[in-house]
């Protein structure tokens, strides 16, 4: 089973709502309904005016004891939301430790980590992607040439064993003259499900002709 709090909370907050406005809609009925008058002033008027208040009375107490369960289903779903989240976050904490004491050695003999996306080259700056994990991880995508400039896209970083190759970033855009050359896609030297290859970022321009698309990894 897989459960999102933070859907489990919106859904709780959308039950919440839904009852107010059937609770608001039930006190609005209720001086109609419970109290309802005679149409003449003989017996048999009287009798189904009482009837049919009855059954207004009868009706407030069933919403009543709904509103109480609905209550009761809201606050079960809200305290389940908080109890996903905290179990998530209890998993998390000492996978992310684990990791973390696995990768440290090989990113620092290697200046790449042994499982993990490669971080995507900043927007606007031209900067490479760098490589995902030499065992699991997809390559970062290459950054954005600077707007107003003829500067190539960052090439997109390489995937690891099982990943994809960071795609390459768009190339600068140029009003007087062509645009950059966009980054070429990462290269993706795994074998596994998920290898493959991304195209080339292509270039943007603002009145003249656009650079050319980066090679795919």
């Amino acid at each position: 089973m897989i459960a999102v709090p933070s859907m489990v909370e919106a859904a709780a907050a959308n039950l919440t709502s839904l009852g107010s406005t059937l609770d608001e809609a039930s006190a609005v009925a209720a001086h109609s309904t419970t109290q309802v008058l005679a149409a003449a002033e003989d017996e048999v008027s009287a009798a189904i005016a009482a009837l049919f208040s009855a059954h207004g009375r009868t009706f407030q107490a069933l919403s009543a004891q709904a509103a109480a369960f609905h209550a009761q289903f809201v606050e079960t779903m809200t305290a389940s939301a908080g109890a996903y989240a905290g179990a998530e976050a209890a998993n998390a904490g000492p996978f992310e430790g684990v990791l973390g004491a696995i990768n440290a050695p090989v990113q620092a003999m290697t200046g790449r980590p042994l499982i993990g996306d490669g971080v995507a080259g900043a927007a606007g700056t031209g900067q490479n992607g760098a490589p995902g994990g030499w065992l699991l991880g997809n390559g970062g995508a290459g950054g954005s040439a600077a707007a107003g400039s003829a500067q190539r896209g960052g090439t997109g970083g390489a995937a690891g064993l099982v990943g994809f190759g960071g795609a390459g970033g768009a190339g600068g855009s140029s009003a007087t003259g062509a645009g950059g050359v966009g980054g070429a896609g990462g290269p993706a030297a795994g074998c596994g499900a998920w290898a493959g290859r991304r195209a080339g970022g292509v270039s943007t321009f603002a009145g003249a002709p656009g650079g050319i698309g980066g090679e795919g990894g």
